[in-house]
């Protein structure tokens, strides 16, 4: 028996995916099953039940996932002791991140990092928030990167910079005449919005309402780039990260107001979960997304 048997067992049981913990250990779900086939005949027991419906352990395979867990932090944590004797950073990192993250927070800091680091392989995919939690609470990725982050039981939460929310319009819009506007002056406004089950949307119609203003939604969206769009043929405003529009602003393609009845924020975080064993090369990932992104 190998050990990557047993992480693979355990990525399997996890994810409740032959596919997903295929993936995770760049292998053929065929591989997948003929390592659990080969569990099962080491310890005589039948590990998983087979069906169609739904994916369950057996008592046994509860139990064989248990003390696999254990050797596997056991292993990991001497795989990262290792590496920190020898002040070596390598290794694989695989980051799920929301797509505004991704396309516009992470790019700078991922340079920096790989500049020095070039021996880690970063991996990263871009998801809905409500999948970054699911592929981290099932080992599918080592870290997360969302906006408003949810508690909860199973997960780390590590607080990053806040990004400042502001309203974009187009520049012939008569509220681009204005550095700052109030909040009341969108009442009535046609409003190009994210879908109700995206955190920032949350967040601003929680905005919104506590300002009492009832807008027009016109438009709603699962991306933060089709909202921009949007905007840019002039369909409504909207109110959206600063950090996500720096090219629009300055190609004057959008026009940027601030609010003049204080300053908002989408606050960013990385998760993961609270079993993982953080490597060297995940805990220096996670130290430089706390930097300045102009930072050298």
């Amino acid at each position: 028996m190998q050990i990557e048997s047993l992480k693979v067992f355990c990525d399997l049981t996890e994810t409740q995916s032959f596919t997903k913990a295929a993936q995770i250990n760049g292998v053929t779900q065929s591989a997948v099953s003929q390592q659990v086939s080969a569990l099962e005949r080491l310890f005589n027991s039948l590990l998983i039940e087979r069906s169609k419906k739904k994916f369950r352990l057996t008592r046994e395979g509860e139990i064989l996932y248990q003390y696999s867990k254990e050797v596997m932090q056991t292993y990991e944590a001497l795989q990262g002791k290792l590496q920190e004797t020898k002040e070596l950073v390598s290794g694989t990192i695989r980051v799920a991140t929301i797509y505004s993250i991704g396309l516009h927070d992470l790019p700078p800091y991922l340079k920096k990092f790989l500049k020095h680091y070039p021996t880690v392989n970063v991996h990263v995919e871009y998801r809905r928030a409500n999948q970054v939690y699911e592929d981290v609470i099932g080992n599918v990725v080592d870290i997360g990167l969302v906006a408003y982050p949810v508690r909860d039981p199973k997960l780390e939460v590590f607080p990053l910079h806040k990004d400042p929310l502001v309203l974009i319009c187009h520049p012939q819009n008569p509220l681009a005449k204005n550095k700052s506007i109030r909040f009341k002056a969108l009442s009535g406004h046609n409003f190009i919005g994210f879908e109700p089950d995206i955190p920032t949307r949350k967040a601003v119609d929680r905005l919104l309402k506590d300002h009492g203003v009832q807008v027009r939604n016109v438009m709603e969206f699962d991306n933060v780039e089709t909202v921009k769009r949007a905007v840019e043929i002039d369909a409504g405003v909207s109110i959206i990260p600063a950090s996500t529009i720096v090219q629009e602003v300055a190609k004057q393609s959008l026009a940027e107001v601030t609010f003049a009845d204080g300053e908002f924020f989408r606050p960013l975080a990385a998760i993961y979960k609270k079993s993982k064993v953080l490597s060297p090369a995940m805990k220096e990932f996670l130290n430089t997304l706390k930097t300045d992104r102009n930072e050298k």
